[in-house]
């Protein structure tokens, strides 16, 4: 009998907000994590933890990351996301849940700065580079409208 496989849940709050010029995203540079580092990526993501709903981690990231209130009713189902790195290990082998956020109480800000060397809002169609490829799928296909609603990631010919 073969081992199950094993996945880590994440939950990704894509903090979304209207302009006169145009809808953008709040993303957060990556700094000191030892994952992805220079890289732009969702401002609020992390582990769902042991007794934890995907929404209960996605409410509790946004507070710990950004210092913000949101609420489980205020959390868009956008996708969810099978994704491997390919080399068999646990804990690259995961499963992301997306959430869009248009209300929220409180102002966005860097909670841990350990983890995160600026904070910003772009426009969809000029986003900074680089951005964590598997987020970058995910806002692009937001972008283009092509957002599918499971997505997976890593596996050979499957980008989508």
């Amino acid at each position: 009998m073969t081992d199950r496989f094993q996945v880590v849940p994440a939950a990704y709050v894509l903090l979304r907000r209207q302009t006169p010029t145009g809808a953008e995203v709040l993303l957060s540079l990556r700094r000191g994590t030892g994952y992805m580092d220079g890289h732009w990526a969702h401002a609020a993501a992390g582990h769902v933890e042991a007794d934890e709903s995907v929404h209960a981690a996605a409410v509790r990231e946004a507070r710990e990351e950004l210092g913000i209130t949101i609420s489980e009713a205020d959390l868009e189902p956008l996708c969810a996301m099978h994704r491997t790195h390919g080399n068999g290990r646990p804990i690259d082998e995961r499963v992301d849940f997306f959430f869009s956020c248009r209300t929220w109480s409180g102002v966005p800000s860097l909670m841990e700065a350990d983890k995160a060397a600026e904070l910003a809002w772009f426009p969809l169609d000029a986003l900074p580079e680089p951005v964590v490829p598997h987020e970058r799928a995910v806002l692009e296909a937001i972008r283009t409208g092509t957002l599918a609603p499971i997505m997976t990631f890593g596996f050979e010919g499957t980008e989508t």
